[in-house]
This record gives C-alpha cells, structure tokens and sequence, in this order.
C-alpha cells in the first residue's frame, strides 16, 4: 500500500525516533531536500545518457551520477539515524573526477552565467538544489539533532563542486563559450 494514513496529521518518523516528528521540523527538511537533489539527479542522469555525456577516462557520466544518487541515500539513511554513513573514499573518489574534469576546462576567472546546453542547465540548477541540501544538512548537525560525520559534510560540499564541473564541461564540449556577469 502506497499509503498509511499516519502521515495526515503533519508527522513523519525517522529510524531512530519511536516518536513521530513534524513535517517541518529542521530533519524532515534535510532529508526533504536531500530526496529533492536525488531525484533531480534522475533528470540529469537521462539526459547524460541520452546526449551520450562522458566525463575524462571515458566514464559516462550517467554512471557517476546514479553512484551519486546511490550515495545520497546512505546520506539521508545517516541523517535518520541508521548506522552507516559516507567514507573517506567516496569524497575522493567525486574530487578525483572533479581534478580529471577540471584538467580539460580552462581556469575559473570570475563567476558564470548559467546558460548554454540544456544539460549544462540541468547540472546548474542540480548544483544549487544540492547546495540548499547541505544547508539543511549542515543546520541539523548545528542543532545537534544528529551526529552527521564529517566525510558526509565533506561529500556534500564537494558534489555541487561536481554538478558545477559538469555544467562547465557540457557547454565546453558544445564549443560554447562561458560568459561572466558583467555587473553594469
């Protein structure tokens, strides 16, 4: 069954509460904006596969998203209170692909109006979706709602690092040419 009714009154329940919490409460957000992200991700991770996206080493993009996506609900298992959480080796492993990406764009001179491809759009508008998720990650750790662990916060910081490679690397590949705002 698709529903249970318990949720009608505003409250939800984590894996580590046999309370029921608010809907609106700073956790619910978090993971809110942490399932938001993911299924963004599921946008961009179709149309990487449709343009036939690759990321240097010929990696499909499409694949490092869905590890992405895969990742994320570790994050927000964390978050509810299960016991597992991001590994040092995943942050690394994003900051790898950030510093192959990175090697093929020229250097960042100022900031960038999103623009260009559509997938260049789409990985824009993912990397601000993942920033608010962070925020709301990072606001449940200063509550002290929940111990979140550090390479989890590390995860989440480098991923919109990922999503801004991505959008730079999809306009690149199109031959078009990044413009900086102009402050006139």
């Amino acid at each position: 069954m698709l529903y249970t009714r318990k949720g009608d009154g505003g409250t939800t329940k984590t894996f580590r509460c046999d309370q029921r919490i608010s809907k609106s409460s700073i956790i619910a957000e978090a993971l809110g904006a942490l399932d938001e992200i993911n299924s963004f991700l599921g946008l961009c991770k179709v149309k990487s596969k449709k343009e036939k996206f690759f990321v240097p080493n010929k990696i499909e993009a499409g694949q490092v998203i869905h590890d992405i996506q895969k990742n994320l609900f570790i994050v927000q298992a964390e978050l509810a209170g299960a016991s597992m959480s991001i590994d040092e080796e995943k942050v690394k492993e994003v900051e790898n692909i950030v510093d192959r990406i990175e090697k093929e764009l020229p250097p960042i001179k100022t900031f960038f109006i999103s623009g260009g491809t559509e997938l260049a759009v789409l990985f824009d508008t993912a990397r601000t979706i993942s920033r608010r998720a962070e925020r709301r990650v990072v606001g449940v750790t200063e509550e002290g709602k929940t111990p979140i662990n550090q390479f989890t916060l590390a995860y989440l910081n480098r991923l919109s690092s990922l999503l801004y490679a991505l959008a730079r690397l999809a306009n690149y590949k199109a031959g078009i040419k990044e413009e900086g705002p102009d402050y006139k």
